[in-house]
């Protein structure tokens, strides 16, 4: 089980008050979350520069030092993920830690995909050569971004969103095959800088939605310079609630989602029919 919190928006914007500051910042559930459980072993933050991914992780707990705070503090931008880690599969390492990236995609994942040693068999004999070369860490996540990805590189005209539901409702049949009462946990977060896919599968998962500048509660501060040509909208998705005076929506359990062109989300059943055959 891990947290992952992810902020998308027309304008760069800063997440400072989200990762470090609110009443329950990602730095706050990396010591302990809204169940009683830390997620100490690693952190990553990913944002944007110029549509280059800008990605710096740890091994150690965000709460610990002041390497996570720094980070945070220097975040302005239109795209962000982040991610603190309580390991599952594969130990603590860099090469381990989220978020991922290939090119401009970042990926971060909350959850663990059942049965990994056969599932993975599977997800490799479906993966990309240059996909599978690429893998550098032994996590669950990380083989099932390549694999998305392996889909998506296979099946471009097919779109992003229903290449990552087509993979994700297969690897809830992989698992199943091998551990029908085993409950995968597939939340994700996958995006280029453009684009952000996400789903809910058996964890929580929560969103924000943002139609105009505000004066932020915590710092007393806008978070955008804001162009008065331009209306702003952004959306933030995290675990749980990182504030406390937000209206905070819960994202359905096992759905699929991407941010529209007006920073909704648009969201699609997940699995379901493959759940209800179980």
């Amino acid at each position: 089980m891990c947290r992952l919190y992810a902020m998308h928006a027309n304008e760069p914007t800063k997440v400072e008050c989200g990762l470090v500051k609110s009443q329950n910042a990602l730095m706050a559930q990396s010591k302990s979350d809204m169940q009683g459980y830390a997620h100490g072993h690693g952190w990553g933050v990913a944002d944007y520069n110029d549509g280059v991914p800008m990605i710096e992780k740890q091994v150690w707990a965000a709460f610990h030092g002041e390497h996570f705070s720094r980070k945070a503090a220097r975040v302005y931008a239109r795209t962000v993920v982040a991610h603190v880690r309580r390991a599952t599969v594969g130990g603590t390492s860099i090469e381990n830690t989220h978020p991922f990236h290939h090119g401009r995609w970042i990926f971060a994942h909350n959850g663990t995909v059942t049965s990994f040693d056969e599932v993975r068999i599977k997800m490799l004999e479906e993966m990309d050569p240059l996909h599978r070369a690429e893998i550098r860490g032994t996590t669950d996540s990380e083989h099932l971004f390549r694999y998305l990805l392996s889909l998506f590189l296979r099946h471009p005209e097919r779109g992003l969103c229903a290449v990552v539901q087509e993979g994700l409702e297969q690897v809830i049949r992989w698992c199943a095959d091998v551990e029908p009462t085993a409950l995968p946990g597939l939340n994700i977060i996958l995006t280029d800088g453009d684009h952000m896919i996400g789903s809910r599968y058996n964890r929580s998962l929560v969103y924000l939605q943002r139609d105009h500048v505000f004066l932020c509660p915590i710092c007393d501060q806008p978070h955008v310079h804001h162009d008065p040509q331009t209306g702003y909208q952004a959306i933030e998705i995290a675990s749980e609630p990182v504030t406390f005076v937000d209206d905070w929506y819960e994202v359905p359990d096992r759905t699929i989602f991407q941010v529209a062109e007006d920073y909704r989300l648009d969201m699609q059943p997940l699995g379901r029919a493959l759940s209800d055959q179980q």
